[in-house]
């Protein structure tokens, strides 16, 4: 028993060795009783696996690669091509080669600005910036569609969609029943947030109008100013619920895009079964490996 114990403990010890990042610092105190030639193999083979990881890292993602990749010189991700035509409109459709579309984002969002300046009313100056409005989402929106990938569905690319359309990238992950609980969430908190901004506007009305002494009411001045500050804090909290509800839905369509790609089958075997074990020889000792007898033991395979 002590034996199977030092056994593992040995283990043990030369697993968290080897898994630890200064094992090269340690590895110089011990005597070394490997076969000539395995250090320096051992030593080219990480040379080998630093160097694949060293050139393997692409660099960032920077401006001048971003207009290179307008210019089809280079490629970009599908949320550096979303948030760049939330700065720029249009760059999107160029990036897409979608050249066409561009004098109708312009020609479409120009025109409402234009209308809007123009407009003499404050109600069709709401029309027009609401037109202006639609037409830079809905350029961003077709910017995202267009993007061509071979990946369905695509993280990124739900991720955008519940961005610009609450509900979209879950219609886009097929999960259409998350609709309503989406819009019910955003719906209560919009309405609580309009509600409290409605009544703290009244009570601090007639907390200014107590202080010019044209206040006709029946409230003392301490119910006016609790009320008041009561329904902005209220307003407070629902605008922070509409925030997270609204953060909520992009990170439930990027979430379970990823899981759609998981095999979630409910294949789930565990065998075990007599397996012959090689013995550890030293390269080149034949003597030793013909002494050796080869053990049995066991080995399990699970599957999920």
């Amino acid at each position: 028993m002590q034996r199977i114990y030092l056994i593992i403990t040995a283990i043990a010890i030369s697993v968290l060795m080897a898994a630890s990042p200064c094992y090269g610092q340690f590895n110089t105190g011990f005597i070394n009783t490997s076969p000539p030639g395995a250090n320096t193999a051992d030593q080219q083979n990480n040379n080998q696996e630093e160097e694949v990881v060293t050139y393997s890292n692409k660099p960032a993602f920077t401006v001048k690669r971003y207009f290179k990749a307008l210019m089809h010189k280079d490629t970009m991700k599908i949320g550096h091509m979303g948030v760049g035509s939330m700065v720029l409109p249009g760059t999107a459709q160029i990036y897409n080669r979608q050249y066409w579309k561009l004098p109708i984002v312009y020609g479409t969002i120009g025109g409402c600005i234009g209308g809007a300046v123009a407009s003499k009313g404050k109600d069709s100056q709401k029309y027009f910036i609401a037109g202006a409005i639609a037409a830079y989402w809905g350029s961003v929106l077709d910017g995202v569609i267009s993007f061509k990938s071979k990946q369905k569905p695509l993280p990124a690319r739900a991720s955008m969609f519940s961005a610009i359309v609450p509900g979209l990238g879950q219609a886009y992950n097929g999960d259409y029943w998350k609709i309503p609980i989406f819009y019910t969430g955003l719906g209560a908190c919009v309405y609580a947030w309009s509600f409290n901004q409605t009544q703290y506007d009244r009570y601090r009305d007639m907390f200014v109008d107590l202080n010019e002494g044209t206040y006709k009411g029946e409230l003392s001045a301490e119910n006016i100013k609790w009320y008041r500050d009561q329904h902005r804090r209220m307003r407070d909290y629902s605008i922070i619920a509409t925030i997270l509800v609204y953060a909520l839905n992009i990170i439930d369509a990027n979430v379970f895009a990823h899981f759609s790609t998981f095999d979630i089958s409910d294949d789930i075997s565990l065998n075990v079964e007599p397996s012959l074990i090689n013995p550890v020889v030293p390269m080149g000792n034949s003597l030793a490996s013909n002494r050796m007898q080869q053990p049995f033991g066991f080995q399990m395979n699970l599957k999920f």
